[in-house]
């Protein structure tokens, strides 16, 4: 099993989840934030979602209070924005922390393969709204910053749905 897929992380109401769950799927994890300037995504995300569900996609979102404060809400206001505003129905889990000594260790291992902009010397997460392609096999493909919106992540979605059992 891929270290993606031995990890676990608890549902927005606490229900354990075993990302074992995705394993065949191809997934996006994104850190999400209810006031941020980036929470508009949320309706790309979930075109992208509805568009390639059926074809094995699931995306996972991640709040986050880490970056300006922008997550302060509990799950009623969570729900409230992702859910009724924006109309989310992908798997939305509890806060998190990206950063840190009190990283979710599914962003620890995201950070180490994908560095990003900082590369190795500092594998972190710069704000809310960066986003992980994981292939069908839990490998980490490739990092999306947070100005990057869902649609230009597309052509390399459809390219990880069509790979195989690699």
């Amino acid at each position: 099993m891929s270290p993606f897929h031995s990890l676990s992380a608890s549902s927005l109401r606490g229900q354990e989840i075993a990302l074992a769950d995705y394993v065949g799927k191809v997934v996006v994890v994104v850190n999400t934030a209810s006031q941020c300037g980036f929470t508009p995504q949320y309706d790309g995300l979930e075109a992208l979602y509805q568009k390639y569900k059926d074809q094995g996609l699931v995306i996972l979102g991640f709040p986050c209070n880490q970056f300006g404060k922008q997550e302060p809400g509990g799950i009623a206001e969570i729900e409230q924005t992702c859910r009724i505003n924006y109309g989310v129905s992908f798997p939305m889990f509890a806060k998190v922390e990206v950063n840190g000594a009190n990283a979710h260790p599914l962003f620890g291992l995201l950070t180490k393969a994908l560095p990003g902009v900082f590369g190795a010397f500092l594998p972190r997460i710069k704000w809310n709204f960066t986003k992980f392609l994981i292939g069908r096999d839990g490998k980490p493909l490739r990092r999306f910053a947070p100005i990057t919106k869902p649609e230009k992540m597309e052509a390399s979605i459809r390219a990880a749905l069509e790979r195989t059992g690699e």
